[in-house]
């Protein structure tokens, strides 16, 4: 096998792979040889067959494993000589003139094809002692634990019904209800429901929907109108307009709900002192975990600035591709903004490179600071998955032992808040104190990592 580069432009690799036909016939008479002792054909005693009658029924099958082992010898000779390192799986172009396939087939013509790779770029990390961030704090108001237990009282008050035929129902009341949906007059999977306790002002219902119920009285009957959201997760019914037809059974008001060790005892608390403890517990963990992501993002961008190298194009093509689907549901249903395509697909772009550049970084430092991922922590990682599908835990865990790509999917962010963790030991980390405001402006923006 002779394996000769023919391009090297950038972080892209051309090489020419040249297979003897002596070399390939000789590994196929091998295969068949040891395929004669354990293949069965009528009027043949086992391992009698002759090996022209062998090669003619299995040649061609025994050629094609023989091709993909030698297709792997060659890349793992192009990775080891040349010492790269592979950006993606390497691409690999065959001749496609039948003539000369059936030639090289027949053992009349040597095999000769090209690899296509794109290679890691060397990255020369920065002093990660030098970077500088500031890392935003801010404590948690006592104002906030009480508006928490205000809305906890509020969520789990009573209602009283309303007396007297002529009572409405207004927002925050609760309407017992029938309903029956449709479309263009024809009934559709889980469009009703008997005797459905519904909180107007909820938002549990479509948008529209409870609007549309302030008002009404014990006995009425009325016809809702609304629009599915063209998001909505039924996707036969996303963006279609629908009516349901509604009866109320039942007004009632919400009693105001006192604040007090009953309200904690029913949300499975000791005594409201114990249910305070557990929302300023769970408040602060929101807290810290904005001021994180708003540290991790400024440390991203610290890196960004700072390690400047080429990028493999198919990765960022296939960072973008993995985007811009999702840009173009966005498109699609109204909520992209005013920007033209091709404004978005320019910005779009960018977020891609960047997030390709930071992610082959954050590799980087972990492979040269031997930063690894446990089993344990991503077992642990499972389990907490599996606990999102109550019911369905066992399905979930066999599905994640059974499946590599989706434990490399679980075990990604792992590594890379553990890098990111080694870098904020390094760096210089000043803590801000912000506003509960400044601390969660902008909190749903993601990671560009």
């Amino acid at each position: 096998m002779q394996v000769t580069q023919t391009l090297s432009e950038g972080l892209k690799r051309e090489f020419r792979i040249t297979v003897p036909a002596t070399d390939l016939d000789s590994r196929v008479s091998e295969r068949l040889n040891e395929l004669k002792d354990k293949i069965r054909i009528n009027g043949f005693r086992p391992g009698k067959v002759p090996a022209a009658h062998l090669k003619r029924m299995y040649g061609r099958s025994v050629f094609g494993e023989v091709l993909q082992q030698v297709m792997a010898e060659a890349n793992q000779r192009i990775v080891e000589e040349n010492k790269i390192k592979l950006a993606m799986q390497p691409k690999v172009s065959m001749p496609e003139n039948d003539e000369e396939v059936e030639s090289v087939v027949n053992g009349e013509a040597d095999l000769a094809y090209t690899v296509e790779v794109e290679v890691l770029p060397e990255i020369a990390v920065g002093d990660l002692k030098k970077i500088k961030i500031e890392k935003p704090v801010a404590e948690v108001p006592d104002s906030e634990i009480n508006e928490t237990l205000e809305r906890l009282a509020e969520q789990n008050s009573e209602y009283e019904p309303k007396t007297g035929k002529s009572a409405k129902a207004a927002n925050k009341d609760r309407v017992t209800i029938d309903f029956v949906g449709s479309i263009d007059g024809e009934k559709f999977d889980g469009g009703a429901g008997e005797d459905h306790p519904l909180v107007l002002g909820s938002g549990a219902f479509i948008p529209g929907f409870e609007d549309q119920l302030v008002g009404v009285k014990v006995g009425d009957e009325k016809v809702v109108k609304v629009s599915f959201p063209a998001d909505y997760r039924a996707t036969d019914l996303a963006g279609k307009d629908a009516e349901f037809a509604v009866t109320v059974k039942e007004v009632a008001s919400p009693k105001s709900g006192a604040i007090d060790d009953e309200l904690a005892k029913k949300l499975g608390m000791e005594s409201l002192d114990k249910l305070k403890e557990a929302i300023r517990e769970q408040t602060d963990k929101n807290y810290q975990q904005a001021s994180r992501m708003k540290m991790k993002r400024a440390l991203l961008d610290a890196l960004d600035e700072t390690h400047k190298f080429d990028l493999p194009p198919t990765l960022v093509e296939q960072e973008f591709a993995n985007i811009w689907a999702q840009v173009e549901r966005e498109i699609a249903n109204g909520s992209a903004g005013d920007k033209s395509e091709d404004q978005l697909r320019t910005e779009y772009k960018a977020i891609a490179e960047r997030r390709v550049r930071l992610g082959l970084l954050l590799a980087e430092i972990g492979e040269k600071n031997d930063i690894q991922v446990t089993n344990d922590e991503v077992t642990r990682a499972v389990v907490e998955r599996a606990r999102q599908f109550p019911g369905q835990e066992q399905m979930v865990w066999e599905y994640y032992q059974k499946t590599p790509e989706a434990l490399a999917e679980l075990r990604a962010p792992i590594y890379e808040e553990k890098v990111v963790d080694f870098i904020v030991e390094l760096a210089k980390v000043t803590e801000k104190k912000v506003s509960k405001e400044e601390l969660f402006a902008d909190a749903d923006e993601t990671n560009a990592a």
